[in-house]
């Protein structure tokens, strides 16, 4: 038995879901990959999968030996691939999406960069409000802000970004500055992108605080309601990159911060196990020189 070829059919099956879809991701019989699993299960010497006439499901040891066969399946693909590409100009195409806002400022500058590097490469960029499914939609690569929930997939840490709450320097002069979360409820805050009237998450001590904020501003985008509390409408509640310029620039002040929720990861995330091809793993490597450790500062001193 090639145990190799063996561990790859019993990850095509878990990804698959059945062992009818595994064989034609494959390019295999029904009967060879039904075979190979047999004859895996057995020299394992454990049960990888329940199997019902409707339905195909892990066990629970199928569960735990099914990421260490990624892990394991990573590493030879990555190994072969260096030595097969690595004299390679990367050429193709690449498609990869990103949450729109973060695309727009810190995304798509490196991928300009990037083709005008490797002029072989063509890139096709989406940019989406909303978690993709990076296999179903035929993305090679995608940015994630928050923590991860789909374990098929590898992620890449590449920073991590706040959630402040900010406000002109010219409005915190006139209302004060909030010294506390509560403060808010009685201060005109800019609502946006179709958020209920509920801020948070905030910190105060060991309590998590959820605010019913009001005001007489909302947008359904970020970007006006920036400009607004830029303007000094009221207060906002944003991602630290989207206001970023404009704390540089002294245009809004960060309140709370001692107040702040965790930060939250940026991450590049790939499908698992797969054989990722130089104009991939080149395009990763450049994307995470550029944005590793990414992280705004807070107010300057």
């Amino acid at each position: 038995m090639d145990k190799f070829r063996a561990m790859e059919t019993f990850v095509h099956i878990a990804d698959a879901g059945s062992l009818t879809a595994a064989a034609w991701a494959m390019g295999a019989s029904l009967p060879a990959v039904v075979r190979s699993l047999a004859a895996y299960e057995a020299d394992l010497g454990v049960r990888l999968f329940n199997r019902t006439t409707r339905r195909i499901s892990l066990t629970l040891e199928g569960r735990n030996h099914l990421e260490s066969c990624r892990r394991l399946l990573a590493a030879v693909h990555d190994a072969e691939a260096a030595l097969k590409d690595d004299a390679h100009e990367p050429a193709g195409q690449l498609h990869l999406t990103a949450p729109v806002l973060f695309g727009e400022m810190h995304v798509t500058p490196i991928v300009a960069r990037f083709v005008q590097q490797h002029p072989q490469m063509r890139c096709r960029v989406v940019l989406l409000d909303r978690v993709v499914n990076l296999l179903e939609e035929g993305f090679d690569l995608g940015i994630r802000i928050g923590e991860l929930d789909d374990s098929s997939l590898v992620a890449v840490p590449l920073g991590q970004i706040r959630r402040v709450v900010v406000a002109s320097p010219g409005f915190l002069r006139q209302h004060g500055v909030p010294q506390h979360p509560n403060d808010l409820l009685d201060a005109n805050c800019v609502r946006h992108a179709g958020h209920t009237p509920t801020w948070g998450v905030f910190r105060d001590g060991n309590k998590s605080l959820k605010l019913a904020v009001n005001g007489n501003l909302e947008f359904n985008h970020i970007a006006p309601a920036v400009q607004a509390c830029v303007a000094g409408v009221g207060l906002g509640q944003f991602l630290s990159y989207q206001v970023a310029p404009m704390l540089e620039q002294g245009q809004l002040q960060t309140v709370l911060e001692d107040f702040e929720d965790a930060p939250r990861p940026i991450q590049l995330v790939y499908p698992h196990a797969r054989l990722l091809p130089t104009r991939t793993r080149v395009f990763i490597d450049s994307i995470r020189k550029e944005l590793t450790g990414f992280a705004p500062r807070k107010n300057p001193p």
